[in-house]
């Protein structure tokens, strides 16, 4: 021990705050000079892990994050559940973070879905935060009430998983005022308040978004990313679901998984310059298998497909055929051992072999595919 406390207290500090928070400040009894130096430790974690009350830990947050004299709080995280922690107390404590210029904020807040549980308010001042880098929110009893003078000037990363929105307007209005936004990761609760999404950035560069109907019959996406690089898309929504999807000149990688024609061609359209596709379709119906022509991948090098429908085969050929520098192609099985596909083919009445493999694909795989029952050896 002797050794470490001649340690400066800026090095004791760095050492602190890659331990649990609770840790940190337990070490306040080893000596006089040890009292305080957990008080500069600018990153904390408080995680509940277990169902019951927490009281302890209720009070031991009440109580030592007033004490903090660290003028930049780096991280404040907290998972808890809603039963056990008040939703006035979890305001406070983010007020107090916000007050020492938080950076990055990540919250939390389990609910076992109780109806007689309290929304959970953040207080306005998170919303004009000029610190605040990374914003992390998990849990639909976390309200996100948007006030109209709301500005995150140096927001870069955002998640929001299965919050509540207050009005249908107040993601659009968050999204508005974050110019410096680059990540956006969105699930959606099917309570959430809102019909559908708008995402108008221009500094966007990754986003994640499940598209579905939800529980409304009028839901639309509008999503207008011109410097997006990476775009993941559950797509799981009605034929008649509208949206709109503008081109993304800049996307070189994409994820996506889309149930019908329509929102895959939607798709399709606005990704024409990506380098690397991850792509599912689960479609049911021959005439599903294709987008329409003139939609060409010139750019795309990496292409893995799920087999998990019937008729891949001819949106495989269609893919190659679209992409004339295909270099990696992988295939896998996604499907219950159960259910019986059509045998592939290439006997889709097509005369020409796709350029791409002839002059650019170097590698070929084929994973989880475990045969047809005539093909097996008994």
């Amino acid at each position: 021990m002797d050794r470490i406390s001649g340690l400066s207290d800026e090095l004791l500090v760095k050492i602190l705050s890659f331990v649990p928070t609770e840790v940190a400040v337990s070490t306040s009894i080893l000596s006089k000079r040890w009292k305080c130096v957990w008080m500069w430790v600018p990153k904390l974690e408080f995680v509940m892990n277990h169902f019951g009350p927490d009281i302890s830990l209720q009070d031991f947050i009440n109580k030592n994050l007033p004490l903090l004299r660290a003028p930049v709080i780096e991280k404040f995280r907290l998972q808890c559940f809603s039963k056990s922690f008040r939703p006035e107390d979890i305001n406070h404590w983010v007020g107090i973070t916000i007050s020492r210029c938080i950076v990055e904020l990540d919250i939390n807040y389990f609910s076992f879905c109780h109806k007689e549980e309290l929304a959970m308010l953040l207080p306005s001042s998170l919303y004009t935060c000029k610190s605040l880098v990374t914003l992390k929110l998990t849990g639909h009893r976390i309200l996100v009430d948007v006030p109209r003078t709301v500005s995150l000037p140096s927001l870069k990363t955002m998640l929001l998983h299965e919050v509540t929105y207050s009005t249908e307007d107040s993601l659009r209005l968050l999204l508005s005022y974050c110019p410096l936004l680059e990540d956006l990761v969105i699930s959606r609760d099917g309570n959430d308040n809102i019909r559908g999404i708008v995402i108008i950035s221009p500094s966007l560069q990754r986003l994640t978004l499940p598209i579905d109907g939800g529980t409304s019959d009028s839901n639309e996406y509008v999503i207008v990313t011109p410097s997006l690089k990476y775009v993941k898309v559950k797509n799981y929504a009605a034929e008649g679901f509208s949206y709109l999807v503008a081109h993304m000149p800049k996307v070189e990688e994409a994820d996506i998984i889309a149930e019908n024609q329509y929102h895959l061609e939607k798709i399709f359209e606005s990704i024409t310059s990506v380098k690397r596709l991850s792509l599912c379709v689960w479609v049911n119906e021959e005439k599903e298998y294709m987008y329409h022509d003139g939609i060409y991948f010139s750019h795309l090098e990496h292409l893995k497909l799920c087999i998990s429908f019937d008729y891949w085969s001819m949106l495989l050929f269609r893919l190659l055929q679209d992409s004339p520098n295909l270099r990696v192609l992988k295939l896998y099985v996604s499907c219950d051992d159960s259910r019986k596909y059509e045998a592939g083919s290439w006997n889709n009445n097509q005369s020409s072999v796709p350029e791409c493999l002839l002059e650019s694909l170097e590698s070929f795989e084929f994973a989880g595919y475990r045969g047809r029952p005539e093909e097996r050896i008994s």
